[in-house]
Parts: C-alpha cells; sequence; structure tokens
C-alpha cells in the first residue's frame, strides 16, 4: 500500500490525485501560480478539501484564470459569480481575486510575474524539509510573513502568512512532504 502523508483524504481521488502530482512540485506556470494563490486565498476559513472540490468550477467560472479578464470584471459579473454554487460565494473573497487579477498584472509589467517573483525568495530551488509527522509542520514561518508581507504592499488580498505557506507548499516552493511519504524526497 501507498504511504501518503496523513492530512489526505484517501477517499477523495482529486485529493489523492492533488497530493501525488501537485502539492510540494515545483511549479512554473504563470496561470497555475495565479489561479493557486486565489484559491488558497478561498480557502481562508475552510478546508483545502472544499475549495480543490470545487476547482473545475472555479476555472470556469473565472474564466479560467485570465487575469486580463478577470480585472475587467464589473458587478454584472460580481453578481453572477455570487449566485454561483460551483464555488465559494463570499463576496470578500470574490473581490479579492478581482483586487488580485490586478495586482498580478501590475507585477507582471514589474517583474515579470510571480513566477520570477516567488521563485527570486528561494534561489530558485524549492526548500526540502524532512519533518517526520505532520504536527512537525509550520503553519508559517519568518518567509511566508516576508512573502505576505511584500504582497500585501503589492495590493494583493488574502495572502496572510499562514495562506502563503499554504501556497509556497502547493506550488512546491516548499516539499513538506513527511519522511515516509511516497512523495518525500522525489526528484523533479
Amino acid at each position: 500500500m501507498t504511504t501518503r502523508c496523513a492530512w489526505v483524504n484517501m477517499n477523495n481521488p482529486l485529493y489523492v490525485s492533488y497530493h501525488d502530482e501537485e502539492w510540494g512540485v515545483p511549479c512554473h506556470d504563470e496561470t497555475r501560480l495565479f489561479e493557486m494563490l486565489n484559491l488558497e486565498g478561498a480557502q481562508a476559513g475552510l478546508s483545502w478539501e472544499t475549495v480543490l472540490n470545487k476547482r473545475a468550477s472555479y476555472r470556469v467560472a473565472f474564466d479560467n484564470w485570465d487575469a486580463r479578464k478577470i480585472a475587467r470584471y464589473d458587478e454584472r459579473k460580481v453578481a453572477e459569480l455570487l449566485a454561483n454554487p460551483g464555488i465559494i460565494r463570499n463576496r470578500l473573497k470574490v473581490a479579492a481575486a478581482i483586487t488580485n487579477a490586478n495586482s498580478y498584472l501590475r507585477l507582471q509589467e514589474e517583474v515579470g510575474g510571480l513566477d520570477p517573483y516567488l521563485w527570486d525568495f528561494v534561489g530558485g530551488k524549492p526548500i526540502r524539509n524532512k519533518w517526520k509527522a505532520l504536527g512537525e509542520c509550520p503553519a508559517k514561518t519568518p518567509l511566508s510573513d516576508r512573502i505576505s508581507k511584500d504582497l500585501s504592499k503589492r495590493g494583493f488580498k488574502f495572502v496572510g502568512s499562514t495562506i502563503i505557506y499554504a501556497y509556497m507548499q502547493g506550488i512546491g516552493m516548499v516539499d513538506d512532504h513527511v519522511v515516509g511519504c511516497h512523495c518525500h524526497g522525489r526528484k523533479h
């Protein structure tokens, strides 16, 4: 039997696939980096599994995470999103995605996008931890504090340090698969 990190709901194939194929795997795709930043923010106060189960609906509702389109959303589009049962219908989180699209477009002009911006914080290489148990893994770190503060200064919303640490794990800036998990120490 394959051993996985304890947080994975083995009864949810989406969750198993996310753990095995995405979480902790370095991502350099701008669209996915933008998507994950917004999904991690949408997760605030909820379980990641809830968001993951709605991910396909989010992609449709948010124009496949096209930041240029999202930046132009108006009140009519916001009302449509808030009526969509396929996403988390929270006005602040929907507004944050629109704000984040505008902040992302500015970041793209300034430094080329999330990929060069984020990976510069870790010198282009993921941090690979060797936690023996889930409880050893922190909820945030001084690095996630720094990134959170910088993103906030740049106008991004729902980017607190805990959200950013989860984001760093999700996009593979940090590999926190526990020792014993079949994904621990894999080469990318």
